[in-house]
């Protein structure tokens, strides 16, 4: 019997001209793991691909309730942004994808796993770390780094010659990866530093020009870190996102244009729609502003790089990211409140901010005098903080030379 290898399957160009190859190279009978991670795709339609393109099997996996709740809320109580910009997207859906990838493997017998990463490129990284994490013993493939491809064209031309009808063209090149969280496109006018995005490569986002006239406003709930709600309404995850990317979506919010630093040392430019997500990340902000003490606030800015730079990095299945969580989640116990948001032609304003477990208190921060703060305490306070100062300058003045008459 021939050995089995599972493919992460996207029926996208790259993973489609996977299956010929690793049939024609390996001669694995290929199981298509594909996962639903909120991507919008014609399921039916991808499983029917795989099959005509030779797999032996198709699993489809539904991951979206998953890939929010145990991946991307926790970065988002962590304040995970990737080089002030990025909100990690398709950094926490790999190691969903790929958890789920070794699940299927080890439960039908395969020895290996396949990926459609490039050699250039984070996601390679990502899957393959997560491989290693989770099941050491399976053998990892990556045509990219094997074939003598070195494009997308050719990739096309592979396609066209084994009868495998992809979406990409030479006129439409972009690379696209889309999930509940973001659509990120890379490749095509992007790839010149120069060039502005075309128009009509933004595709779930309106632009500022196009978005409504008149502001809308939005409220989100949260119960310690997590978001429940959206104006007034208790939502599961998946449909709290969608929601928020539709109200975000049509008031152009959540569009970035980044060159970022890969994992592998290369500079790349992408432009990434996350128009949910960015609505999320600023009410949370403004949450925690409201109810976290200051030397624990400004500790956890420190661990959101970190955390932001572990997801990037591919570095979820490991025992440092589990011991930030630890810490994130405790920083999150008060965390409970609602945020009012004003949206207007992709600008996010704080309309308010209420929590039961506010620490602003009216009396403390109001210039009227109050029997809760006596102003005169902040003398011998701004004394015994100055004293290094004042002792710096002593020594300095004792120091000095005298200037010759």
């Amino acid at each position: 019997m021939p050995e089995k290898v599972v493919l992460a399957y996207s029926g996208g160009l790259d993973t489609s001209i996977i299956i010929p190859w690793l049939r024609e190279n390996y001669s694995y009978d290929v199981i298509a793991m594909v996962a639903d991670v909120g991507q919008g795709d014609d399921l039916e339609s991808v499983v029917e691909k795989a099959y005509k393109t030779g797999a032996s099997k198709v699993i489809v996996e539904d991951l979206r309730d998953e890939f929010l709740s145990s991946y991307v809320f926790p970065a988002l109580k962590a304040g995970a942004v990737y080089e002030h910009k990025y909100l990690l997207g398709t950094s926490l859906a790999r190691p969903v994808i790929a958890k789920h990838q070794v699940e299927v493997a080890l439960r039908e017998g395969a020895t290996a796993l396949a990926h459609g990463c490039t050699g250039k490129g984070n996601d390679q990284v990502r899957f393959e770390l997560a491989f290693q994490a989770l099941a050491p013993e399976l053998k990892i493939i990556a045509p990219w780094r094997e074939w003598n491809l070195k494009s997308r064209e050719d990739c096309l031309d592979y396609a066209a010659r084994h009868g495998v009808t992809v979406s990409a063209s030479r006129e439409k090149i972009h690379s696209r990866d889309r999930n509940l969280w973001h659509l990120s496109h890379e490749g095509g006018e992007l790839e010149d530093a120069g060039n502005a995005p075309f128009s009509t490569t933004w595709q779930i986002s309106k632009s500022p020009q196009e978005a409504p006239d008149g502001e809308e406003q939005v409220v989100i709930e949260f119960v310690q870190g997590v978001p429940v709600g959206v104006n007034g309404m208790k939502l599961d995850a998946v449909s709290l996102v969608e929601l928020l990317n539709e109200i975000g979506g049509r008031n152009a919010i959540g569009r970035v244009d980044i060159v970022e630093n890969r994992f592998v040392g290369i500079k790349s430019r992408g432009c990434y729609e996350t128009p949910g997500g960015t609505l999320l990340v600023a009410a949370h902000h403004e949450l925690e502003a409201l109810c976290t003490e200051r030397e624990l606030m400004h500790f956890k800015q420190h661990v959101a790089l970190k955390y932001a730079e572990l997801v990037y990095y591919g570095l979820w299945f490991t025992p440092l990211r589990e011991a930030l969580d630890a810490f994130v989640e405790s920083t999150q116990r008060e965390v409970s409140g609602a945020i009012r948001l004003a949206l207007y032609k992709g600008n996010v304003s704080v309309i308010s901010r209420q929590s039961e477990h506010s620490l602003y208190q009216t009396e403390l921060s109001s210039f009227t005098m109050g029997e809760s703060y006596d102003q005169k305490d902040a003398a011998g306070f701004i004394r015994i903080l100055g004293l290094p100062s004042r002792s710096q300058a002593r020594s300095r003045a004792e120091s000095k030379p005298e200037v010759a008459q």
